[in-house]
Formats: C-alpha cells, structure tokens, sequence
C-alpha cells in the first residue's frame, strides 16, 4: 500500500499522538541495524522494522513494524487465524521510546519499564500488515520517563497506552 492510500486510509476524525498526513511514511531516519545503536533489544526482541521520523528534540516518533508471518509468536497465537499479541504491541511502543530517550541524550542506556498504563486494544495485527508505532513524550528526566504510545493498522488505531520506563544503566 503506498503512502498517500495509507493517508487517505485514516479514519476521518481519527486523532492520533503525530499527526501522519505531514510525515514521509516511506521515509526511513533509522533502519533496523542502526536503531541497534539506540536500543539493547536484539533477535527475536528488536520488533521494529524501521524508525519512519522523529521530531528535532526526540521528544516524538513513528516506528514501522510489518508482520512477516515467521516471527515466533505465529505458530501458536492462534494457529487458526495468527493475530499479533497485545503485549508486543506495547513493547514495540516501548522499544520505539527507548529510541526515542537514548536518541535525545545522544547515548545508549538500558532502560527497563516500571508501568503500563491505560492499555486499549481497538483492533488485531496479522500476518502482511504493517502497524505504524507513534510515540509522544509526557515526562523526559535523565533517569525516567513517561511516554503515550499508540499503534495505527490499515487507518485505524489498534492500541494505545501510557508506559513509564527508567534508566537502569548506561550501557
């Protein structure tokens, strides 16, 4: 799907946490090997494909993940119709945050998260769909932040949540 039929796909009056409709979709600021430089997350954990944009001050961001139908999760949840869990929607949210806080220290830190917040799950993700990630940044301190985190499939939002996570070291 390109990106003006992903745009134009939006649900009319949807509201999300970054405005799409101003954003390269195709666009990619950081790919999967260099997002590495920004997050611990590795084989089967590193669930983004691509960073899409980020604002100047990293305090917002998109992140491109599509389902690809040999992830480990597929086999079993559920074999009969595979939909990608919840919770790795939230840690791919979560990933694209921990980007998004070491992009705006300019340093790789390991960050665990303390809380989820306020999770919604609107909508499933499937094998050959791609979910935009957006991020927005509550509170950014040197030690801890809280971030909105949203998930978008095929126009419509597919989950949302509050997550707070924490530096707990620096490498």
């Amino acid at each position: 799907m390109s990106t003006t039929q992903r745009e134009d796909k939006l649900d009319e009056g949807v509201s999300t946490l970054v405005d799409l409709s101003a954003i390269d979709l195709s666009a990619t600021l950081a790919t999967r090997e260099e997002m590495f430089e920004m997050i611990h997350h590795r084989h089967e954990m590193a669930l983004l494909d691509r960073i899409v944009w980020a604002s100047e001050d990293f305090n917002s961001g998109v992140g491109s993940l599509t389902v690809r139908g040999d992830e480990f999760w597929v086999r079993g949840h559920f074999p009969s119709k595979p939909m990608y869990p919840g919770v790795l929607m939230v840690e791919a949210g979560a990933q694209l945050a921990c980007y998004l806080y070491n992009s705006h220290y300019g340093e790789l830190h390991l960050a665990a998260f303390l809380r989820i917040e306020n999770a919604v799950f609107r909508r499933s993700l499937t094998v050959g769909q791609e979910m935009l990630v957006m991020c927005k940044g509550v509170k950014v301190t040197p030690r801890r932040f809280v971030t909105q985190i949203e998930g978008v499939v095929d126009g419509q939002i597919c989950f949302e949540a509050t997550i707070t996570g924490m530096r707990i070291s620096d490498s």
